[in-house]
């Protein structure tokens, strides 16, 4: 296998377009759908028999896909080695009963999804996406992209106090977007409109998946444009990442004698626990991997004996040293934007990285010519988590944590360096290339 660099600058060009195109879990999975059915894989329906033949397959569920590629020569108990990522962000999800108003104002009823920077979604033009369901039991996307809704904040006159004592949010009654004027306020509105917007009859929709993105595309940034803004990096980078990681990898020279299964597992449901069909404390993963097996001949030993061989990277964005707030961060580990992707650490197993799967990141880092720094919280404040511990645990399969750094997380938009994307990519390429 060629251990030179695929990816560029041109990776992260592709990256402000996936962002863009993706504003929920379910557009994320379609669009790396897309991009490695072009790369030759195909889907597989979890409800019929798979077969032993090599090449590269995914599975869609909602917001999540598992996508493999099995190399000619690969056997039963070959092991995997997986790019794990979430597809979810924090953000403002429609309520069931969406259609509210009050005082000649048009709202829509939203739910706050996940751990959003509250304040950053005020006074922002807002775009409507997600998937309908139809009465036939089919899914359709919708995507409303262009400027619809509006959290409107309170004017400076009417709370003096927001200088001196800071922003107050109530998550129930300050975060309601606008998206009209008038007192007729009818239950179906937003349904129909959907329907319209989409082609679809009246009353044609009978359920749906509905949530608010920022209509600002991504953009270069800077004088020297060597920042990226965009919205949805977490975790959006890592799943445009993986998905060209694997893409590369099975259509290399010499991916048949790939000595390891690569896998991307991109989850939904991150942001709130992971505790779902779809998120990666679920069996979707597991199920994946033992079909993967069986189909190849395989038994209960040789699963075992390929998952005990087995390494998952969970790649998540994590934390640039901010420089307005560089007391919040660990004295000693101050990673930066621009000097390579995170390798996580956490003794507390809020991240799963330990010493054994440090030297496999740094193998394949060293392998691929990219730098990569640590990351490790400040003691006195508690530290976030990921899928990698649950992977591990839930697996028993050894996992190691990374990212990108990046600033403003959970932010409408997050900013990194321009180049730590295309530098993510060429890790995971050498990782999976064993």
């Amino acid at each position: 296998m060629s251990t030179s660099r695929p990816f560029d600058r041109g990776h992260t060009d592709d990256l402000m377009s996936f962002l863009t195109a993706s504003p929920s879990p379910y557009h994320a999975v379609a669009n790396a759908a897309g991009r490695l059915e072009k790369a030759g894989f195909r889907q597989v329906a979890e409800t019929d028999a798979w077969d032993a033949t090599a090449g590269g397959r995914f599975v869609l569920r909602g917001g999540a896909i598992i996508a493999w590629y099995v190399p000619e020569n690969a056997a039963p108990h070959t092991p995997f080695r997986i790019i794990g990522a979430h597809t979810d962000s924090p953000n403002l999800r429609v309520k069931p009963r969406p259609d509210t108003g009050a005082h000649g104002w048009r709202q829509i009823a939203v739910e706050i999804y996940g751990g959003p920077l509250m304040n950053s979604w005020l006074d922002r033009d807002l775009g409507l996406s997600g998937r309908l369901t139809l009465r036939d039991g089919s899914t359709r996307l919708v995507t409303v992209d262009r400027p619809l809704l509006r959290v409107p904040q309170l004017a400076i006159h009417l709370d003096r106090a927001v200088s001196t004592e800071g922003l107050k949010l109530d998550k129930q009654r300050h975060l309601q977007p606008v998206w009209g004027l008038g007192d007729d306020v009818r239950d179906g509105d937003l349904i129909a409109f959907l329907e319209e917007e989409t082609g679809l009859t009246a009353g044609e929709v009978t359920g749906w998946d509905l949530m608010t993105h920022s209509v600002e595309p991504a953009a270069y940034l800077g004088r020297d444009r060597e920042l990226l803004a965009g919205p949805r990096m977490d975790n959006l980078l890592s799943v445009h990442a993986g998905t060209a990681a694997l893409a590369a990898v099975a259509g290399a020279d010499g991916a048949a004698d790939l000595p390891y299964i690569p896998v991307l597992a991109a989850f939904d449901h991150e942001e709130n626990g992971s505790q779902s069909d779809t998120g990666a404390d679920g069996p979707l993963l597991g199920t994946v991997l033992e079909r993967s097996v069986y189909a190849r001949g395989g038994g209960y030993e040789d699963r075992a004996r390929a998952l005990a061989a087995t390494v998952c990277l969970s790649s998540d964005t994590g934390h640039a040293v901010h420089p307005n707030y560089a007391e919040r961060h660990d004295p000693t580990h101050h990673p930066r934007a621009g000097g390579g992707p995170l390798l996580k650490v956490n003794v507390n197993n809020r991240y799963a990285t330990d010493g054994t799967g440090r030297a496999v990141f740094a193998a394949a880092c060293e392998k691929a010519g990219v730098p990569f720094q640590s990351f490790v919280s400040n003691n006195s404040m508690p530290c976030g988590t990921t899928i990698g511990p649950i992977t591990a645990a839930r697996h028993g399969i050894r996992t190691v944590d990374i990212g990108v750094a990046i600033l403003s997380m959970h932010s409408v938009r997050e900013l990194c360096a321009a180049d730590d994307p295309f530098l993510l990519a060429n890790a995971l390429v050498a990782f999976l290339e064993g």
